[in-house]
């Protein structure tokens, strides 16, 4: 199978594209994601759901005395909240966390009413938006997976959010917003296992670490804007396999030109690939785009979130919000000794590859995102439209 069709099995790109983006998009073929996707059940008004669901359903009975997480101001207030001085800052949470319904309403409703913004000549059609971050910081920390206990993960890569930490809580990422990522809107936090130099132990950091926001769906029917303070997590971190020549979830090469996906040798284990020319080492890692509308975490941190299929998604996750895709580079071109992942270091495989997502945008920049790219199904960068 050629770039080219890999592209367009993938993610639909038509021929016209440049050879650069068929590069890194012919990499789809080595997406890694979660758990097998559901067959879904189409879902003709994905919208009126949510403003149903939103406005008069009552908590989850799943979620008994959860708190709300109240992470996102109400859309258009433009005021960020505060924990005042006299009471105790949030205490971070797991488990089923519902989503706060009069803030969600706020946003949906924001959306609904927002008119597209007019296209200029030249932007194209692929439906997604985007981040471009760089590196921030390295702790053994996972705020989603174990809130509250520093030092409890393994060590993590952290893009985004410059404040992020074991007891961050979804409040705090409107509180603490600079930022690595551009645009400086998304004050949301992303995070992966560190890669580690096999020979040298010592941490191999992301030297690009861009985040599509894109439609999985054949059309916009539903379609709606990502909820302030989603997690979720993607890929599994307990994963031991090898992951040899052109195996599914593994690190290939890419750079912006032609070449070899799968690199032009490999590590003494055969793991990982070493690059030829000006490739580098590269992971794309997807997530899923269906909701189940109420719940902005689940104990295992997937059972909130579900894959689509074709034009709808499966009655128990009927919101179709936009995918998350990490397309991370290295600046790292492969050694004979290989690597090792934080998450794997007996292992020395790249199948225990992983993702955090903990969401957090401007409101009114999320909506309009959604809107003028997925919804309308056009090109944007981490500016807007793509010219």
């Amino acid at each position: 199978m050629n770039a080219l069709s890999i592209v367009r099995n993938k993610w639909g790109i038509t021929a016209g594209l440049a050879a650069a983006v068929l590069v890194v998009g012919a990499a789809a073929v080595y997406l890694s994601g979660g758990d097998t996707e559901p067959v879904p059940t189409n879902v003709s008004n994905a919208a009126g759901y949510v403003g149903a669901e939103s406005s008069s359903s009552p908590s989850s009975p799943s979620a008994p005395g959860q708190p709300s997480a109240t992470a996102s101001a109400r859309a258009g207030a433009g005021v960020k909240p505060s924990t005042p001085a006299d009471e105790p800052p949030p205490v971070p949470k797991s488990g089923w966390i519902p989503i706060d319904r009069a803030a969600w309403k706020a946003q949906v409703d924001a959306y609904n009413a927002l008119k597209i913004d007019p296209v200029p000549a030249g932007v194209g059609n692929l439906a997604e938006f985007r981040a471009d971050c760089t590196y921030s910081h390295r702790l053994p920390d996972d705020p989603i997976v174990a809130p509250g206990l520093p030092g409890a993960s393994h060590m993590h890569s952290f893009v985004g959010n410059k404040a992020v930490k074991a007891s961050t809580v979804a409040s705090d990422l409107t509180k603490f917003t600079a930022t690595t990522c551009k645009p400086v809107k998304d004050h949301s936090a992303y995070w992966v296992p560190t890669l580690y130099d096999n020979a040298t132990n010592k941490p191999v950091e992301t030297t690009g670490f861009r985040v599509y926001y894109r439609a999985l769906s054949k059309d916009s029917t539903g379609q709606m804007p990502m909820p302030s303070g989603l997690r979720m997590i993607s890929g599994d971190a307990k994963k031991k396999t090898p992951t040899p020549r052109g195996a599914r979830g593994q690190f290939y090469c890419a750079f912006y030109g032609p070449g070899d996906l799968d690199g032009i040798a490999r590590s003494k284990n055969g793991n990982w690939p070493i690059c030829g020319g000006d490739a580098t080492l590269h992971f794309m890692l997807g997530f899923p785009d269906c909701w189940d509308g109420k719940h902005l975490d689940s104990p295992n941190h997937k059972d909130h979130v579900a894959y689509g299929s074709g034009n709808g998604c499966p009655r128990s996750h009927p919101v179709k919000i936009p995918a998350i895709t990490f397309d991370i580079q290295y600046g790292a071109k492969g050694t004979s000794a290989g690597y090792y992942l934080s998450s794997d270091k007996e292992g020395k495989s790249a199948s225990s590859m992983h993702g955090d997502a903990f969401v957090m945008w401007d409101v009114a920049t999320m909506n309009k995102r959604t809107k003028n790219c997925v919804f309308q199904r056009r090109t944007c960068d981490n500016n807007g439209y793509q010219k």
